[in-house]
């Protein structure tokens, strides 16, 4: 056997037309009569076999056998390919794919002989030299083999130097069998390992000339290149624990962590279901958790200091009731109240909006650097649920937007959109300015240009109110006053929404009268939404009809279908005390003939 060490080799098999059955039945014997005398395996010697023609075909790589007898059952059951001669081509794959680290070679650090045994019967149909100049640069030593109609000058532009060594002429196919046993030797040098003292600590690999010492499985060669050191299964992170690893020489195991167990895989874990031990007394749920368990109540309800048993709760601070006005709990349920004047939706939890009313709402929000991304995006919900208060229409309310920090920029006007939806999109699609806080200089665009009918404010003979909202988390950086007042006295309706470090003697100064009604504060972004009901509070009284008539409340068929209601409601609570005064004297008879039992018994 061939004990040198370990090689690389991969053969490059011509399986042409003009290789006949049996001659290619010669090569088969060929290949195995030089497998057998190696030392194969995967710390020693490895092979790989490809055929060529037209085209290369793998037929196992250097990383699929590593025993002779599944590469002999491999070779004997290649079916030749039957085509041209593309020599080229299949050296390409074999320093391409072959000779690679995935399809099994050993890196080029290790210093492991790569060899190419290329057997042909011909000349090559396309470029050899080249592609084969380019393989043994790329470390691979090449053998060149041709037999009986083989081209000694493409032979010798394949082979590695010296060509006496690595280029052989067999006359006949029936002479390369005898070749094979002769061509052993070149394959078959001195075992370094044994002619001199290698000191390996567990094995020493031989190579041409020289020799390096490995380690067993488990362990790492360490500085002095002789000696062996265990490794850290663990350490390396690969180990697949889902929990804990715990290290062992040369191996490692899977722990879980308290209250959970180790699956079939050993390497995940799941937690111990205590809930399924069927002790756990819990009145609705059991949920469990790792060394336990707890009880839980359904929707609500509230577990119990017994930490068991459940009682009904308060589902009006334990769930999300989604109320927009007020949330009214009962045994185990609850229910959605609006203010006085306005009616529940069909969704049983919003209030009619401010109604079909005409208003010009201009909102003006801060883009300044003090805000930060994340608010500025809360600082749009904030106006897009103010947006859901409205009823948005060319002809009812009208919606604009202006953005500012040290310039001013229009997002979109009075006119631009037309339904709710269509705001709200473009809200959430502002870019955030993130510069300076020039208030003053977003209220004289606010009066100069966002309330003109260029930008679709209605006329002022139309008596639909003008609304300016104006947004700001900050002291300005100039003068407010002068456009603050303008804005009032040109008939705008002036809103002041100030959070976290605004000033409040400013956002009065922005404020209409009474004052006290048309400014907001909140100390932080996520705590604003309160804001909300306020506007809304304060903004439904003054919405407009337009052009539309306002009828009095006082007129007759007013006045007569209020008194229809009062007394229909009256009615409704003679009734009640007439069934409450009938209850109270039942609850008395029964009460005087239980007086009179007790009595006759003593």
């Amino acid at each position: 056997k061939c004990r040198t060490g370990p090689l690389d080799i991969v053969f490059v098999i011509d399986s042409s037309r003009s290789v006949r059955p049996f001659e290619f039945e010669t090569m088969r014997q060929f290949m195995m009569d030089i497998i057998g005398s190696l030392d194969v395996g995967p710390n020693a010697t490895r092979v790989g076999v490809i055929q060529y023609s037209s085209q290369v075909q793998n037929i196992f790589s250097l990383k699929t056998f590593f025993t002779r007898e599944d590469m002999e059952k491999a070779i004997n059951s290649i079916v030749p390919l039957a085509q041209g001669t593309m020599t080229g081509l299949a050296i390409q794959y074999a320093m391409n794919v072959a000779f690679t680290t995935q399809e099994g070679a050993r890196p080029l650090h290790k210093k492991i002989p790569r060899i190419a045994i290329i057997v042909t019967d011909g000349r090559p149909q396309d470029r050899v030299t080249e592609v084969a100049t380019q393989a043994r640069n790329a470390g691979i030593e090449i053998y060149a083999v041709g037999i009986q109609r083989a081209d000694m000058n493409s032979l010798r532009a394949m082979a590695s130097p010296p060509l006496e060594e690595h280029v052989f002429l067999v006359e006949s196919f029936e002479l390369i069998q005898q070749f094979g046993k002769q061509f052993q030797d070149k394959l078959c040098g001195v075992d370094m390992c044994v002619v001199q003292e290698h000191g390996c600590q567990h094995s020493c690999v031989s190579t041409p000339g020289s020799f390096h010492c490995e380690c067993n499985p488990g362990y790492r060669l360490n500085m002095d290149g002789k000696t062996c050191s265990p490794i850290d299964m663990c350490a390396d992170g690969r180990h697949g624990c889902q929990h804990q690893c715990v290290s062992a020489r040369g191996s490692y195991s899977c722990r879980c962590r308290p209250g959970y167990y180790l699956n079939q895989d050993k390497r995940s874990c799941t937690m111990i279901d205590y809930c399924s031990f069927g002790n756990h007394s819990c009145q609705h749920e059991c949920v469990s958790i790792p060394n336990g368990h707890y009880c839980r109540c359904r929707s609500g309800f509230t577990l119990q200091p017994d930490s068991r048993s459940c009682r009904a709760t308060d589902l009006c601070n334990g769930v999300d009731h989604g109320c927009e006005f007020k949330c009214v709990s009962a045994d185990g349920s609850y229910h959605c109240v609006c203010p006085e004047g306005q009616q529940l939706q069909a969704d049983g939890k919003a209030c009619s909006k401010c109604g079909a009313g005409h208003i010009d709402l201009v909102m003006v929000i801060d883009g300044s650097k003090s805000v930060r991304p994340q608010n500025f995006e809360l600082v749009k919900q904030f106006v897009n649920r103010i947006v859901d208060l409205l009823e948005v229409s060319p002809h009812g309310t009208r919606v604009g937007l202006v953005q500012y920090s040290s310039r001013v920029r229009t997002e979109f006007p009075l006119n631009k959109y037309h339904s709710a939806d269509e705001i709200k999109k473009a809200v959430m699609e502002v870019e955030y300015m993130e510069k300076g806080t020039m208030t003053g200089l977003a209220l004289k665009h606010m009066v100069e240009h966002s309330f003109s009918e260029l930008e679709g404010a209605r006329p002022l003979s139309h008596n639909v109110p003008r609304i300016g909202l104006v947004f700001t988390d900050g002291r300005s950086q100039d003068d407010i006053s002068e456009w603050a007042r303008r804005a009032k006295e040109s008939g705008i309706i002036m809103f002041a929404v100030g959070v976290g470090k605004a000033v409040e003697e400013e956002l009065r100064a922005i404020a209409s009268e009474p004052v006290d009604q048309h400014f907001s504060y909140s100390a932080d972004f996520t705590t604003m939404t309160h804001l909300v009901e306020n506007f809304k509070l304060n903004i439904c009284p003054e919405e407009g009809k337009g052009e539309m008539e306002i009828r009095s409340p006082c007129e007759c068929e007013a006045l007569v279908q209020f008194q229809t209601n009062t007394v229909a409601i009256l009615q409704s609570l003679t009734e009640k005390n007439i069934l409450w005064a009938r209850s109270l004297a039942q609850m008395t008879a029964r009460l005087e003939d239980l007086e009179k039992q007790i009595a006759t018994k003593k």
